[in-house]
């Protein structure tokens, strides 16, 4: 089965916590704190390998999830780092964030790799907190959270020549006769519904990689027929050889197909018509084959046309002598523009900056304190004892929530609620 779409969350591993501790040995005087550092969450990596073909694991796995990190240890010791969690998937597939709609990674080459959820970072043990006022601090911070990601990835076949046309014009007879791949052919519409790759050997020593793909109709380019589920194959090839039936077997005109199917390739995203495009005149062989193609001449004077039989390998050679030659001067055509890839540089705006934290008042002398930079600053595992707390204390001062709290009308004795956690104002 061909997938070529998944969407899928990731998760990457926790950081672990940091621990307090003490050391305690024997003739070992003032042994002062040794809570030991948490180790690092585990990331999730894609790697591109040429060993697979499509992402049909992927449809069985749709939730991955990288080992968290260990935690700290006495003596200083470092937990463990959580293992990366290893994803293998095409070459050629393409990651998307889902909520931003933010190309992640663009896996083109075999081997490449890409940090798609990166872990969080371990926490420190408390021998890092110790200080000249207070050698004996018992507070140790705990593990960040791992990235979190609702990610779409998708494959988009790495081929030189794409080979496009109306269904059934001769296409995977092509590409079965001048590679050694075996797409299914057959009397009927829409034989080929999934792309097929072989590679060209010309016989000057070239070669190149050439991919059969669905048949296209009109209105393809909105999503009609075989639709985007072709035409998103065809976005990396650097050369189109457009394969028209000029034997007009299905009783079409040969020219409006290949007025139909231009139009479609430019009504697509990606400057499908600036790629350079062979015509092959297919199935010469047939009755009123030679009068369609004088009149697609005078109608198309300048498109250079190659007069072909697919059936019996006939004209195929000048046909794949030009590709080469066009692939030798036509350079690869981005999938993205600057502006989407805007985000690999510093990009300075003038922006309101964000409230670190919102008060809701949920009902009379009750109020809840939210937001993520509360929610980094809050662990109630983390309250176990004064000095937690007292901690906790300052740090929400310091980002002026009991300031926040008393201008919106909290007074003593009212009951705050930080993350799902109640707590008495104090004033």
């Amino acid at each position: 089965m061909f997938i070529d779409r998944v969407k899928m969350n990731v998760k990457a591993g926790k950081g672990g916590d940091g621990i307090v501790a003490f050391r305690h040995e024997k003739y070992v005087a003032y042994g002062g704190p040794s809570g030991g550092d948490g180790g690092n969450g585990g990331d999730v990596i894609f790697v591109a390998d040429s060993n697979q073909s499509t992402l049909l694991d992927l449809r069985f796995h749709r939730r991955v999830k990288a080992e968290d990190g260990g935690n700290g240890k006495t003596k200083k010791m470092h937990g463990a780092d959580g293992r990366d969690h290893i994803v293998k998937v095409p070459i050629g597939t393409l990651i998307k964030d889902v909520k931003s709609g933010r190309m992640l990674a663009d896996l083109t080459q075999n081997d490449q790799r890409a940090v798609i959820a990166k872990g969080g970072k371990g926490g420190r043990g408390n021998w890092h907190f110790r200080t000249s006022k207070n050698t004996a601090p018992q507070f140790s911070e705990t593990g960040q959270a791992g990235e979190d990601r609702e990610i779409e990835v998708e494959l988009k076949l790495l081929a030189d020549v794409g080979l496009v046309g109306f269904p059934s014009v001769g296409k995977s007879t092509l590409l079965s006769v001048v590679t050694k791949a075996k797409p299914e052919i057959a009397d009927y519409h829409f034989t080929t519904i999934t792309p097929n790759l072989g590679v060209v050997q010309v016989k000057d020593g070239r070669n190149f990689v050439m991919a059969d793909l669905p048949g296209l109709i009109e209105g393809a380019s909105q999503g009609k027929g075989l639709g985007h589920q072709f035409l998103r194959h065809i976005e990396r090839c650097r050369v189109i050889v457009h394969v028209i039936d000029m034997g007009a077997n299905d009783g079409r005109d040969p020219l409006r197909d290949y007025e139909i199917i231009n139009a479609e390739l430019g009504q697509y995203a990606y400057r499908l018509l600036e790629r350079p495009q062979i015509v092959v005149a297919n199935k010469m062989d047939l009755d009123g084959a030679k009068e369609n193609l004088v009149r697609f001449q005078r109608a198309y004077p300048k498109v250079e046309v190659f007069e072909a039989t697919t059936l019996i390998a006939e004209g195929l050679d000048a046909v794949l002598y030009r590709a080469a030659d066009l692939l030798k001067t036509t350079p690869t055509f981005p999938l993205f523009s600057d502006e989407e890839n805007q985000d690999e540089g510093v990009v300075y705006r003038f922006e309101a900056k964000e409230a670190p934290f919102t008060i809701t008042k949920l009902a009379d002398h009750e109020w809840e304190v939210s937001g993520p930079e509360i929610e980094r600053n809050f662990s109630m595992k983390k309250l176990s004892n004064e000095e937690d707390v007292m901690r906790f204390a300052r740090r929400m001062r310091k980002l002026n929530v009991d300031e926040a709290l008393r201008n919106a009308g909290c007074v003593d004795g009212d009951t705050v609620v930080i993350c799902q956690v109640e707590f008495v104002f104090e004033d």
